[in-house]
């Protein structure tokens, strides 16, 4: 019997509720207010799970999953092989080499023959092997940043993303070793058919990524303040411009970065633009 599409989502952590809201705004159907950890999406006639992210790049690989939804830091900790389909837009941060303040260490050719504690061990020794930097690299869970001031470690490796928790305890960032954020994954050798769900769910789910950052912008112009009026307008593309019923006046249409809209209203209207409109966009495909 053919097992069904598998589509697997982080069952907790910062990611949990982003990826929830994204495969939900993708027409995947999601109930997570139960314990059950799998559901069926009607609509797209896929199975979803609900995993740990560390567990779901290797999910993935190995063919349990044939889509997923993870951190870049956690493919790229995993090791797996997986095809990435799309940058996601949240769940943004670095996995970073951070040191004490008042500490010796200023850079990380300075960590040679140290002690670098971190829950990256993989990445980690991958990425000081690549500076030709050996060092002792103990694998820890939780509060790695408090390993500095037990003496247990004279640096770590560690997400980071405000740094806020890396100043309040001491701690400096000397290099970044991954720029991370969550990423739609596919993984090889998919099947025919599987293929056609992986690149339709796909193309789906870029176009609510991309939908969340713009807005549709509306307005009327007269003719003699158009030119204007358009050069005012940052979009993908040209406006469309399309002439009105009464004589001189045409509407513009145009697809605008969300957060210039309140910087684009005043010079607009004071351009002569009338009737200004701004909607919300649920899909683009640019």
């Amino acid at each position: 019997m053919t097992r069904p599409f598998r589509l697997a989502l982080p069952s907790k952590g910062r990611m949990h509720g982003p990826a929830l809201d994204l495969a939900r705004d993708a027409g995947v159907e999601v109930d997570a207010s139960g314990r059950a950890l799998h559901t069926h999406c009607s609509r797209w006639d896929i199975e979803v799970l609900l995993a740990r992210s560390d567990d779901i790049p290797a999910w993935t690989q190995d063919g349990a999953v044939e889509m997923a939804i993870a951190g870049r830091n956690q493919v790229v900790e995993s090791g797996a092989e997986v095809e990435e389909l799309a940058a996601l837009g949240f769940g943004h941060c670095r996995l970073a080499v951070a040191v004490r303040d008042d500490g010796p260490v200023a850079e990380v050719a300075d960590l040679a023959g140290r002690r670098v504690a971190t829950s990256h061990p993989n990445t980690t020794r991958r990425y000081l092997a690549q500076l030709g930097v050996e060092a002792e690299i103990t694998a820890i869970h939780g509060s790695v940043e408090l390993a500095p001031r037990l003496d247990a470690a004279d640096a770590i490796v560690d997400l980071v993303s405000t740094g806020d928790t890396l100043r309040a305890n001491g701690l400096r960032p000397i290099a970044t070793v991954v720029e991370s954020e969550a990423v739609l994954l596919a993984r090889p050798h998919l099947r025919d058919d599987h293929r056609a769900t992986v690149d339709e769910l796909a193309t789906v789910i870029r176009s609510v990524v991309a939908a969340r950052h713009r807005r549709y912008l509306m307005l009327n112009a007269p003719d003699d303040a158009l030119e204007t009026i358009i050069q005012l307008i940052p979009g993908m593309d040209s406006p469309t411009v399309l002439p009105l019923a009464m004589p001189g006046m045409h509407a513009v249409h145009a697809v605008v970065p969300a957060d210039r809209v309140i910087d684009l209203l005043g010079p607009l209207r004071a351009a002569g633009a009338r009737a200004l409109l701004v909607l919300p966009i649920d899909n683009l495909i640019p």
